[in-house]
């Protein structure tokens, strides 16, 4: 007569009942996956078992619901792939909480102060070069420098039925209107970022045929007393499409405050002229002035983008994912962390989308994947287990009273 299969189910339902009580207790806690266990029976040279051990608790990797989240660096994982982390003794670790922030120095971090791996956006503009070393990625609270301009558009119509202006009578003098039929401004910034007002001044010379002058009226090009103008001609067909190639009006300017001329051309190509008012479609440069950062997001594919008050936004890094080919070879570590094994190989790291790595979505966060109710029947069950078991070791000690108490 034998306890001890009783006493192995007593033991294999208290901590199936753990489990179900840890999946229980975690079951808000953002990026936790849930664990079951698994059971193998006993045998020692016997037809009749000895019992029950628990051969070990599985997690299920499945995905959690995604949620909004409150951070403007939350972020959560559909399908496959972890945040990698690393902590100040450079130990590697992998998570599905998204929960982030910035310390005093920019890093992210997650809250037990792990620094989340990505590629450092670098250079100016920032980028991420090709074979970027994989590390803590770290926000800049600088502010964005000044970027001059080098190229401008301008496209739009020239009023067809305007008159000729005769160059002879009526030079062109910006001073005097009745020396071009319009005029149109485009602003420019140069290496330190000044603001520069660039006037473009049309004048019709002929049918089909005008004149273009640019000035800068912040910092002029002077030849001595004289201001020097960029020019060009344009010339249309009789349908009103312009013919000039390369139509490009130069754009130069004297230093100013310290930094650099301008000197750029600006592109006229798909200019008309129909019999319509002359108008300009949102004339533009691509130089900008210094900025403060105003704030940063994560968009859908891990780049973390910031955004400042010059109205541009700029590249920071780019999360990565590390994905394994058995999961559930991972070693929980606590903290909604895992670790490398041998039985979990060695990671895959990939951004957000490609290989076999899910999708990353910024503002979003992982819920924890428990079922609440596949919870409570399974603690019914491993209760009913429980109370089995005692049943049986109860049984056997009446049997082994009864034995005693013969005469």
């Amino acid at each position: 007569m034998s306890f001890s299969q009783g006493l192995s189910g007593l033991n294999a339902a208290s901590q199936a009942l753990d489990v179900v009580g840890n999946n229980i207790a975690n079951s808000q806690t953002v990026g936790f996956k849930s664990g079951s266990i698994a059971f193998a029976d006993v045998f020692a040279g016997s037809q009749i078992g000895m019992g029950v051990t628990v051969a070990g608790v599985n997690q299920s990797f499945s995905d959690g619901v995604l949620g909004q989240g409150a951070s403007a660096l939350d972020m959560g994982i559909s399908g496959n792939g972890f945040f990698r982390l690393t902590d100040d003794a450079g130990r590697t670790f992998y998570s599905r909480n998204g929960q982030f922030q910035s310390d005093e120095n920019g890093f992210i971090i997650n809250n037990q102060g792990m620094y989340l791996n990505g590629y450092q956006a670098t250079g100016t503009p920032p980028t991420i070069e090709a074979g970027a070393a994989v590390g803590p990625i770290q926000i800049p609270t600088g502010q964005m420098q000044a970027s001059a301009s080098t190229s401008g558009t301008m496209k739009g119509n020239l009023n067809s039925e305007d008159e000729a202006i005769d160059t002879d009578e009526y030079p062109f003098d910006p001073a005097n209107s009745k020396s071009y039929n319009s005029v149109t401004q485009v602003d420019a910034y140069d290496s330190l970022g000044n603001k520069h007002t660039i006037n473009v001044y049309f004048v019709k010379t002929d049918d089909n045929t005008w004149k273009a002058y640019s000035s800068d009226t912040t910092s002029p090009v002077m030849d001595g007393d004289d201001v020097v103008y960029g020019e060009m001609e344009l010339t249309f067909d009789a349908s009103g499409q312009l013919t000039t190639n390369p139509a490009e009006l130069n754009v130069a300017s004297a230093a100013y405050n310290g930094a650099d001329p301008l000197n750029f051309a600006l592109d006229m190509d798909g200019m008309t002229q129909q019999a319509t008012d002359t108008a300009m479609n949102s004339p533009s440069t691509n130089g900008y002035p210094p900025g403060l950062m105003n704030g940063y997001s994560v968009s859908d594919n891990g780049q973390i983008i910031a955004s400042y008050s010059n109205g541009q936004k700029q590249l920071l890094g780019q999360v990565v994912l590390a994905n394994f080919t058995n999961p559930g070879g991972l070693s929980s570590t606590g903290n909604n962390c895992w670790s490398e094994t041998p039985q979990s190989g060695q990671p895959t790291i990939g951004t957000s989308g490609t290989g076999n790595l899910g999708t990353l979505y910024g503002g979003k966060l992982e819920a924890s994947n428990v079922d609440l109710g596949e919870e409570m029947v399974n603690m019914i069950v491993y209760q009913r287990n429980y109370q089995s078991n005692a049943q049986t070791i109860k049984t056997q000690s009446e049997i082994l009273q009864t034995l005693v108490n013969l005469r």
